[in-house]
């Protein structure tokens, strides 16, 4: 037995845990969880925690159910919200099949497949995100459909970008939310309203990609616990509004070796070294093939073709806020600050797969010494399709059917992903679009139902 599962199992003896949950992901990035006794739990590091593979998205098909859950030791916390009283335990897991292989439907392995292969070209991958949501009132909302009564949800507060309100509900919310996510060891950069009403944003301080897929997954689940018990109702839907920004997930990235900041070269331009060059080249490459995971619900191209700073071209850019990938300014005397950052993301992603995607498109773009097109320096968004066609810029995919038909040709995202993943994936989102398609929205109704 290691020494973290040992530190586990004395945690849990010390402080009175009641039941332990086991968290994992379905492809889409959706949490599942199952929980187990104190007696279980030596077992269950030893041995693991057999379920049913084929009752969760994508996992598995129903001739291989069986598979099995390893906890990951390093991933213990208690969870804040379940009190002193009784205190509930979570860890994350690997999904194994019986034989003690690794899962290929995994998303977590899918992930930790994609940094193995950073190893061994030396580099480790840091991420750094800035996660927007909605808050609601739960006035309208049935609790026991989560389907909106009326026409709309209704945001806590009218207020904007950074606005500070007296006693408002987004202020006592974010700093609770802020206090949780601490409590379960998650550093918190920054947190502030975003420029919608109700909208919210908090930065998770940056880590390896593997431990921050983790901390998102931890996240969303903090930010729901905390609206439950303030009476509101938490989204990350990617645009629940018609007027105002979507929620996204901008991502700032870096490439390690060792102690060094792969991105970083003092002298060139921006000081971005050729290997930063390279990995923006592999992701502005790629950035269609890998946009249907990144964006992976029809709601999502309604944020990216709105406006509202979300990118809808393919170009970058240093502080350029309406390129898909942007150059920060950062503090020139600190090399460990060199990054980049990828604004496509929206708050729903599946991070495992996203940043799997992100640091393979990138790494491609190293081994294959992609050269960086030219800088775009103007708003992207007013210039003319003429003028983005002489500056060699193409859009992004403006749906999620034309994401799909991308992704399908691609072999960097059926390589990354594989075999299975990358099916299912494509089977299921397919079937979102279909069913999508077929409904008659209030829009048409509205413009056309009298008219004709």
């Amino acid at each position: 037995m290691s020494r973290q599962e040992e530190f586990v199992l004395r945690t849990v003896e010390d402080r009175e845990v009641r039941f332990i949950r086991l968290w994992f992901t379905d492809v889409l990035g959706g949490l599942k969880s199952v929980a187990v006794v104190p007696a279980e739990l030596e077992g269950a590091f030893s041995e693991g925690i057999g379920f049913d593979g084929s009752a969760v998205e994508g996992l598995s098909r129903v001739y291989e159910a069986d598979m099995v859950l390893k906890p990951d030791p390093s991933t213990f916390s208690l969870l804040p919200w379940r009190g002193e009283t009784e205190p509930t335990g979570r860890m994350f897991c690997d999904i194994h099949v019986p034989g003690g292989e690794p899962a290929q439907a995994d998303p977590r392995n899918v992930l930790k497949r994609t940094l193995a292969k950073a190893a061994e070209k030396g580099f480790s991958f840091y991420v750094h995100p800035e996660i927007e949501f909605y808050l609601f009132k739960s006035d309208n909302l049935d609790p026991s459909t989560g389907i909106i009564e009326g026409t709309r949800p209704i945001p806590v507060d009218t207020a904007g970008y950074f606005d500070h309100v007296n006693g408002g509900t987004a202020n006592d919310f974010r700093r609770s939310a802020v206090t949780m996510l601490e409590a379960m060891g998650l550093s918190v950069e920054f947190s502030h309203h975003e420029a919608g009403p109700g909208q919210n944003e908090i930065d998770l301080r940056y880590a390896d990609a593997l431990t921050m897929a983790d901390n998102i997954m931890t996240f969303r689940s903090v930010i729901k616990e905390v609206a439950i018990s303030q009476g509101v109702y938490a989204s990350f839907m990617p645009k629940p509004l018609n007027d105002h920004p979507g929620s996204g997930m901008h991502t700032h990235v870096s490439l390690f070796e060792g102690e060094n900041n792969a991105f970083f070269e003092p002298g060139a331009m921006y000081q971005l070294s050729r290997t930063g060059r390279q990995f923006i080249a592999g992701l502005l490459t790629h950035a269609a093939e890998i946009t249907a995971v990144t964006n992976q619900h029809v709601n999502s191209y309604k944020r990216l073709w709105t406006g509202h700073e979300a990118p809808s071209y393919i170009s970058w850019g240093h502080r350029n806020r309406s390129a898909l990938v942007r150059v920060p300014q950062y503090n020139s005397g600190k090399s460990s600050s060199a990054r980049i950052e990828y604004r496509a993301l929206d708050s729903s992603a599946n991070p495992y797969l996203s940043y799997a995607l992100m640091l393979a498109a990138g790494l491609k773009g190293i081994e294959e010494g992609y050269e960086l097109p030219e800088e775009a320096e103007d708003n992207v968004w007013q210039l003319s399709d003429t003028e983005r066609r002489a500056m060699g810029i193409q859009a992004l995919p403006s749906s999620l059917s034309h994401a799909l038909e991308i992704m399908e040709q691609s072999d960097l995202v059926a390589e990354t992903l594989g075999e299975e993943v990358f099916d299912f994936f494509l089977r299921n989102k397919r079937q979102e679009w279909n069913d999508y398609r077929a409904q008659v929205t209030p829009f048409e109704l509205s413009k056309h139902f009298t008219s004709m």
